[in-house]
């Protein structure tokens, strides 16, 4: 193996800790040398990922939101206006207390989530029930001091990629309908990456402070641990009350407005790396993929004809708007495809004399190493066939580990047993002190209801209490 070949290489994925955190550099999505705990650079290539992957939350969500930008500092008057959800967040505001060196009138927090920033603005926006159903998003950076150990794009001090959602409705029951539609646009999101998620009510516990209800998305990690991926919370009135966001019904009567927010973050480029990585590097589905084609020239004496040959392969897959390289370097083959391999493109193409004379050049899928002889005149069409075959197999094959990886467990042991390897089922009563001191038996949280559960009935694990709800129970990052 060649020197540069040696270095490329990356730990096993079997220790997924040391592989992520080289492949963030070595695949160049993020480094992480920045010299503030829990700030991240993004590599010019992760960042072409994320501005990909982003591309398709915009879609998804401007068929019926619009997008809008808030301030980052908000004053503390208004934000410290809604207790419950103040005190979620009361040791992981950053303040700004000084303009220049000036002490300011009123501390500044730094966004750890924007509620107390946007609904101000909505107090003034809303009048009637005419202006309802309101839904606005932005994609931001939020600030949050978090005391456990960072991770990038899991677990960080800047949120560089918020992309957080607040809708406004006239009833309790339009703003229940409109987290079923966020969580249903997550899941169509989420599938579009190839990552199966499952959607689960959080228990009262661990629901967003100041929300009637949470559902959340999780993803199940190659360690076993879950990562939430996005949410999804039911405001009722509550922030509405505190915020003083009334409109006139029909009947010309000042009512307070129902709300949502929901949101996702950088965790969704987190689990892309994860799930789909394997021991050569990364691996991307072609939708999101800054290069989806690596043309690689195979030359020997004489090489102008092949050159020649794949400048035209380039020209005709960048016709259909397919994003092509083409590596005329002086590397040789082997040292390329492992450039190419540990970003992560999804198909090779190979050219070489004897290609050439064929009339045909060999296709190579990045996640199987699958190879196929594809004629030149024909190689757009045989190019998003093997995208399609390659966005199929990479969430079927996610969705089957994941199921392999779901464990229906009767008694705590199990539990314990199973969850190093994945996720538990367990039959719960739905009282509080149950769920907790499952948590405690087993050193793990019960992430929550799984949406849309056929009826069922068993055995409180806990009280061993007639039960008809399952939950998730899982370690989680």
């Amino acid at each position: 193996m060649a020197e540069q070949e040696k270095e490329a290489a990356l730990p096993q994925k079997e220790s997924f800790s040391e592989w992520y955190n080289d492949l963030l550099q070595k695949g160049e999505i993020m480094d992480v040398r920045y010299p503030v705990k829990g700030l991240y650079v993004w590599y010019p290539f992760g960042f072409n990922i994320r501005r990909n992957v982003y591309g398709i939350i915009r879609e998804l969500l401007d068929k019926d939101h619009q997008e809008t930008l808030f301030p980052l500092l908000i004053p503390e008057n208004e934000f410290m206006k809604e207790a419950e959800h103040i005190k979620g967040f009361e040791d992981e505001v950053y303040w700004v207390t000084h303009g220049g060196t000036t002490p300011l009138d009123v501390k500044l927090a730094l966004r750890p989530t924007s509620e107390t920033a946007i609904y101000p603005m909505y107090k003034m926006w809303i009048r009637s029930h005419a202006d309802l159903p309101l839904k606005l998003y932005q994609i931001v950076n939020t600030f949050r001091y978090e005391t456990k150990h960072t991770r990038p794009l899991i677990r960080l001090r800047e949120i560089t990629s918020f992309k957080e959602a607040h809708t406004v409705h006239a009833t309790w029951d339009d703003a229940a309908a409109q987290v079923d539609e966020a969580i249903r646009i997550y899941t169509e999101f989420y599938r579009r990456l190839a990552i199966p998620v499952l959607p689960s009510k959080r228990p009262d516990w661990d629901k967003f402070p100041g929300a009637d209800y949470t559902i959340a998305t999780d993803a199940l990690m190659p360690d076993g641990k879950t990562l939430q991926v996005g949410t999804a919370h039911h405001l009722g009135a509550n922030f509405a009350k505190t915020f003083d966001i009334t409109y006139e019904d029909v009947n010309g009567e000042q009512v307070y407005a129902h709300q949502t927010c929901y949101g996702i973050s950088e965790r969704s480029i987190a689990a892309l790396i994860s799930i789909h990585g394997d021991n050569k590097g990364l691996v991307i589905p072609p939708e999101v993929a800054p290069v989806q084609v690596a043309i690689i020239p195979i030359i020997f004496k004489e090489s102008s004809d092949v050159l020649r040959a794949c400048e035209t392969v380039r020209d005709n897959l960048e016709k259909v708007g397919i994003r092509v390289k083409m590596d005329a370097s002086e590397n040789r083959p082997g040292a390329k495809y492992y450039k190419w391999e540990m970003k992560g493109v999804p198909v090779r193409i190979e050219l070489g004399p004897r290609d050439l004379k064929n009339n045909s050049a060999m296709l190579v899928r990045r996640d199987t190493g699958e190879k196929q002889q594809v004629p030149l005149d024909n190689i757009e069409n045989g190019v998003l066939s093997v995208f399609s075959a390659i966005q199929t197999d990479l969430y079927e094959k996610a969705k089957k580990e994941l199921e392999e990886r779901i464990f229906d467990c009767q008694t705590p042991a199990e539990v314990k047993e199973n969850i190093t390897k994945g996720i538990a089922k367990v039959f719960w009563c739905g009282k509080k002190e149950c769920g907790l001191r499952l948590e405690d038996e087993i050193g793990a949280g019960i992430l929550g209801i799984p949406t849309g559960q056929a009826a069922c009935e068993g055995k409180c694990i806990t009280c061993d209490a007639d039960a008809d709800t399952q939950v998730y129970v899982a370690r989680t990052y």
